[in-house]
């Protein structure tokens, strides 16, 4: 089983930049495709980007395409997103997730293991 945990959340300005990261531990995460979801509370959890295991194939949702970056270091078992101008409606809980069969998806019920999720607050 793997641990994943959420960091680099805080709060920030519109405009403004954060890098998101999860670390993992427990398994190698080398074969597991890798996600990331957010979620505002009340509301169901939300596909933003997703990332294959050796990192060639990516995946985002549109309204973060051109502004997120997904990355992923199997070496250090620690996955990235670079989210860039952030607007006040990103105001979330980020969650990364990890998923052992093979693809990209964006259904959460694909992923087998989540991380306790950071919070991440912009600013007007």
């Amino acid at each position: 089983q793997v641990q994943l945990v959420e960091s680099g959340g805080g709060l920030v300005q519109t405009g403004g930049s954060l890098r998101l990261s999860c670390a993992a531990s427990g398994r190698a995460l080398g074969t597991s495709v890798m996600g990331w979801f957010r979620q505002t509370p009340g509301t169901e959890r939300e596909f933003v980007a997703a990332i294959s295991w050796s990192g060639a194939s990516t995946d985002y949702a549109d309204s973060v395409k051109g502004r997120f970056t997904i990355s992923r270091d199997n070496a250090k078992n620690t996955v990235y997103l670079q989210m860039n101008s952030l607007k006040t409606e990103e105001t979330d809980v980020y969650f990364c997730a990890a998923k052992r069969t093979y693809g990209i998806v964006r259904l959460t019920s694909q992923y087998d293991a989540w991380g306790q999720g950071t919070q991440v607050t912009v600013s007007s």
